[in-house]
């Protein structure tokens, strides 16, 4: 597809970059001539150096031709008025990123109707989710819920003592005592879609799916569920600080904020009154342990400064706090910060990245919207798609065991209605279901059908 992306700054990058990737003719717009200059020395794109809300900088990037429009500059109102410009030049799918909290849903969806926005993404408020979904169950490292809420996949490292050191999956759920699906591992650099031969070690990092009742009787069998933190420390009173703040304090969390801004400081004590907010440098270690770092369920890292955050981490981890969570923009750091020992991490340019990818297949598939929901897994090796069953679909009511699946390809999952299915060889996809499928992610899976040979 014809893809422009306005507005090159971290988040714009990593969606161009992927969309690149992808195989999408993308052409990049920002006002900055150093950031073009640097985006067409990078990558294969086509770009345009100028305001994203000028008719003719749009018209000069082919605005009238391209099948797609996004706006992430950092002003929410010229994300919006861009859109509503493209959109007016004949681009039928736009998106605009939306950060300002005093936009509730109610304000954004009036927006979003009246200014053609197709959809609107907030990099803040999707990491705050992704970090109180952690924070509700701490014993994985990451966790995505699929858009039937009823399945969920974790992921988590084995411990070298573990009792699945040398385990083959053929025996992982009577040995775990649950109905769960080990679909992905990651052991050092190499990545598996494992099959029931393949046998665990020690230091692995695992993808396992199942319902949450299940994924948690999982966790109390290995002996490694932790509690759900009910005592958190947040450091950088940001936006993805509010989000999380206001989801923790709604379901009743102890949430302290440290911020060295004395005015950001007075702002989020307002909106948060049951917050307690310290004002102060949350790099220095002894305002932390003051402040009760060693007492803590949880500790999260939430500065503007990728640097900082993992040496914050790395010291609260040394300090004994149960879970530990970093934010990570740049890709290039998450390595050497889980070298450092940190296991959660979350990036908002990769949680981003991923929502557009997925509603970019959406479009791509000339039979409509199938592609439901998208995850990247095991550093970017994997990828989790949920996918919506049509009435058409060629291979309805035959047994799992009976499809040749393509090779790095899993069933994982199965949502009919609301009754969740941990597939087995006797299982079969009916109309209406939602399947998650994990594979290699270089297969690019775009179509329910492309998982069959």
């Amino acid at each position: 597809m014809n893809i422009i992306v306005m507005g090159c700054g971290k988040i714009g990058e990593e969606i161009l970059s992927s969309l690149v990737a992808e195989g999408h003719d993308v052409t990049a717009i920002d006002i900055k001539e150093d950031v073009i200059a640097e985006i067409t020395n990078t990558y294969d794109v086509m770009s345009v150096c100028g305001n994203g809300t000028d008719y003719a900088v749009l018209d000069e990037a082919n605005v009238g031709r391209a099948e797609m429009f996004i706006a992430v500059t950092n002003s929410d109102e010229v994300n919006m008025l861009s859109c509503f410009i493209a959109r007016r030049m004949g681009v039928h799918n736009t998106v605009a990123r939306v950060r300002n909290p005093e936009y509730n849903d109610e304000t954004l969806g009036f927006l979003r109707q009246n200014l053609g926005i197709s959809m609107a993404i907030n990099p803040e408020r999707l990491s705050a989710q992704e970090l109180f979904d952690i924070l509700k169950i701490p014993s994985a490292v990451k966790i995505d819920t699929f858009s039937s809420r009823n399945v969920q996949m974790i992921e988590m490292r084995l411990k070298p003592d573990s009792i699945l050191n040398g385990i083959k999956l053929a025996d992982f759920r009577s040995k775990c005592k649950s109905n769960v699906l080990v679909c992905a591992v990651q052991r050092g650099n190499n990545v598996y879609i494992p099959d029931g031969n393949f046998e665990l070690k020690g230091g692995d990092k695992v993808g396992i799916t199942g319902t949450k009742a299940e994924i948690l009787k999982m966790l109390k069998s290995l002996g490694v569920i932790q509690k759900q933190a009910k005592n958190v420390m947040i450091v950088g009173a940001s936006k993805t600080a509010y989000y999380l703040s206001a989801m923790l304090l709604r379901i009743g969390t102890s949430v302290k904020i440290i911020d060295k801004d004395r005015d950001v400081c007075r702002d989020i004590c307002d909106k948060f009154p049951k917050a307690v907010v310290i004002h102060g440098d949350g790099a220095k270690q002894e305002l932390l342990i003051e402040e009760g770092l060693k007492s803590l369920d949880a500790f999260v890292a939430l500065t503007g400064i990728d640097e900082q955050n993992i040496l914050i981490s790395v010291s609260a981890s040394f300090n004994g706090v149960p879970k530990v969570i970093s934010k990570i923009n740049r890709n290039e750091y998450i390595p050497m910060a889980e070298k450092l020992g940190m296991e959660s991490i979350i990036s908002p340019r990769e949680i981003v990245s991923n929502k557009i990818v997925r509603y970019a297949r959406a479009l791509e598939n000339s039979l409509g919207s199938n592609v439901e929901t998208l995850y990247k897994l095991m550093d970017g090796n994997v990828e989790a798609l949920e996918f919506n069953v049509k009435a058409d679909c060629k291979f309805l009511n035959i047994p799992l065991k009976d499809l040749l699946l393509k090779s790095n390809t899993i069933i994982a999952g199965i949502a009919r209605g609301r009754k969740p299915i941990t597939p087995t060889g006797d299982d079969v996809f009916m109309a209406g279901d939602r399947v998650i499928v994990i594979a290699a992610a270089n297969r690019r899976l775009r179509d329910f059908s492309d998982i069959i040979k």
